[in-house]
């Protein structure tokens, strides 16, 4: 390999990236990435200032359009920039649009509590843009500028005359294809984020107008986290109405609501910091779990319902349990622990909303006698099934043969080597394809578990439920490090759970299932990201010239069409319906050899909208299945397979 030249690294090789072309040259550190998820931050970057403007009383709806050109508008009826020209000397709108930390939410004059404190995000969407024009209504007189190409190219700031409405700000822009892996907006992303600002911002009109299949839909929701938990345990049976408090100390607002649902045994916990959602929790949370189990703990032993043998954890009485908690922070009490913002880290906010719970859930269970007596008697349920699991996993450990090792001799085909960072577990369809998988694997690190039958939609089951379904308990057992609150990490048996089913919707159906189970079951499973889908090929696409074939795997119909042009004229197609069809070779080649393969890692990016998809995808109403499917699922019409055959 030859030497990289560094002898002409001096002073003329550090550069200064000016303004906005700093964004441009990294994207992530600014947007987090640039894939969709990054796309549409763009917008959530805009809303947020309009979000800010009705949490401080101006504006009642926010109005987000997608164009038929694939440009994006967002509209708010707040006080509207200030349009006069700011001490640097360029106009103040156009400070504000391109000029990175610069804002009006710094010293908590202008807005109280703030979405964004970063002071970069209506810049940073110019940046990332090939154009962004705003418009701005304040005093009775419309005021417009135009950036182009990252912000390089600025019209003049001009007024355009009388505006129709009293005030407030309107932005459109469209992103950077030379940025953005894509530039296409999901209309169903933008949807949910906007449902759920309209949930936080209570009596808000969220609008979202879709020009391109010219449709427009609005959320309003007069009470607010009330109608937030209704939402999310729709299609669920409910033990009690909702229950919700707000209350304030130290200039900390702190609102909370929750609701148990009895055909549900996992918890949903939803935390939000000045309205933005914080997925990896914090000191408001901490505060939640602690006030909350404290609040049973002392009603139960108060009226001597909870003995000295019983021996009931905190993660008992949250089961079925579904919980947002919102708190509204002034800006020089708000800390973080982590760059992204997504776990809050101020401490005093933790006895704040403790103490807050323990005041106002303790006089509810007071009140209502009879739901407080039913939430301890399931919390000694779940603990009773919890130190079962807990005793089978410590037998499972003696070393002594136990009736589920028995019953996993049986299909569990083990790897030779015991060193679970090394180790892969396949779940295989079908004992056919589980033949061709023993054969074809590495014995020394690659396990084989076939599976009989399609598994158990364990979606609504209790744990009791779970253990008593043969395939589910193999299953376990063979993963080995328990179940439910039972589960340790620690614990598992192989580095890597790999999902190998058919490419057909036999083998969607099963991966769903099995993830269902995982995800509400062995839930650190995924979040420490140890499972994954195996990607076997559709096609092989194949010619024979004397005595040697060529051949090439396709795993997609762009992969087709390029295999037929490389191999040439005369090609065949074998169509892969199922693992079975291939031989052990093959099956190595293309989707067991990690030299070769693709693997899918499953993980959870949001775990409200999770818990939402695994609701909808696995639960009971076919009709707002379908109607999800069709959204967002895109069938192609016809087999390409298919269509060569028609051909010949």
């Amino acid at each position: 390999m030859a030497k990289e030249n560094t002898n002409n690294y001096s002073e003329n090789s550090i550069q200064i990236l000016e303004g906005l072309e700093a964004v441009r040259k990294r994207p992530g550190m600014y947007i987090g990435s640039t894939d969709y998820r990054g796309l549409h931050h763009l917008i959530y970057e805009l809303v947020d200032n309009g979000v800010d403007e009705c949490v401080a009383g101006f504006g009642d709806k926010i109005i987000v359009t997608i164009h038929k050109d694939g440009s994006v508008s967002v509209e708010d009826f707040g006080r509207g920039i200030p349009v006069g020209k700011h001490k640097s000397g360029i106009p103040t709108v156009q400070v504000v649009y391109t000029v990175l930390h610069a804002g009006g939410k710094f010293d908590g004059s202008s807005y109280k509590t703030s979405v964004g404190l970063h002071g970069v995000g209506a810049s940073v969407v110019t940046a990332l843009s090939d154009y962004l024009e705003v418009y701005v209504a304040k005093d009775g007189k419309l005021y417009y500028q135009r950036y182009e190409d990252g912000g390089k190219k600025i019209s003049k700031f001009k007024c355009l005359g009388d505006s129709n409405k009293p005030s407030g700000t309107k932005v459109t822009f469209k992103p950077s294809a030379q940025i953005f892996q894509t530039v296409e907006f999901n209309r169903n992303i933008i949807l949910e984020r906007l449902q759920e600002e309209a949930f936080l911002l209570k009596k808000v009109t969220m609008t979202l107008i879709d020009e391109r299949i010219d449709k427009v839909e609005s959320f309003k929701y007069d009470d607010g986290l009330k109608d937030f938990v209704l939402f999310m345990n729709e299609g669920h049976e409910t033990l009690n109405n909702p229950f919700y408090f707000s209350d304030e100390s130290n200039g900390v607002g702190v609102e909370v609501c929750l609701q148990y649902t009895s055909d549900s045994y996992d918890d949903k916990l939803i935390s939000f910091v000045n309205n933005a959602k914080t997925i990896d929790g914090g000191t408001h949370e901490t505060g939640f779990r602690s006030g909350f189990t404290r609040s049973l703990n002392e009603y139960g032993r108060k009226y001597n319902l909870i003995k000295d043998k019983d021996k009931i954890d905190a993660s008992d009485y949250r089961e079925g349990l579904t919980a947002i908690v919102s708190v509204k922070i002034p800006e020089n009490l708000l800390q973080f622990e982590n760059q992204t913002k997504t776990k809050l880290g101020t401490p005093i906010v933790k006895s704040i909303v403790e103490q807050a719970l323990i005041n106002k859930f303790s006089y509810y269970l007071e009140e209502n006698k009879e739901f407080a007596l039913t939430l301890i008697n399931k919390a000694k349920k779940a603990s009773n099934v919890r130190e079962a699991a807990r005793k089978a996993r410590e037998e499972a450990r003696s070393g002594k043969k136990t009736k589920q090792e028995k019953l996993l001799s049986g299909k569990l085909t083990p790897a030779l080597s015991k060193k679970a960072k090394d180790l892969e577990l396949f779940i295989v369809e079908g004992d056919s394809a589980g033949g061709s998988a023993k054969k074809g694997r590495d014995r020394n690190y690659q396990a084989i578990l076939p599976l009989r039958g399609k598994p158990l939609n364990t979606l609504k089951c209790s744990l009791d439920e779970v253990l008593k379904n043969e395939e589910m308990n193999t299953l376990t057992y063979a993963i080995g490090a328990s179940i439910g609150n039972s589960f340790e990490i620690d614990d598992i048996n192989y580095h890597k759970v790999v999902i190998m089913t058919d490419a057909d919707t036999d083998g969607c159906h099963i991966q769903t299932l099995l993830l269902t189970f995982f995800f509400r079951f062995m839930r650190p499973l995924i979040e420490k990201g140890h499972v994954y889908i195996a990607c076997p090929p559709l096609y092989k696409v194949y010619k024979n010239s004397g005595k040697k074939e060529k051949s090439i795997y396709c795993f997609d119909d762009k992969d087709l069409a390029e295999a037929k042009k490389i191999i040439g004229e005369n090609y065949q197609i074998q169509r892969y319906k199922g693992l079975g069809e291939m031989s052990a070779e093959q099956l190595w080649e293309t989707t067991m050899d990690p030299k070769t393969r693709s693997l899918i890692q499953v993980n959870i990016d949001d775990l409200y909208l999770a818990e939402k998809r695994v609701d909808i995808l696995m639960g009971n109403d076919s009709s707002i299945r379908r109607d999800w499917i069709d959204e967002n699922v895109k069938f192609t019409l016809e087999d390409e397979f298919m269509k060569e055959r028609g051909k010949k």
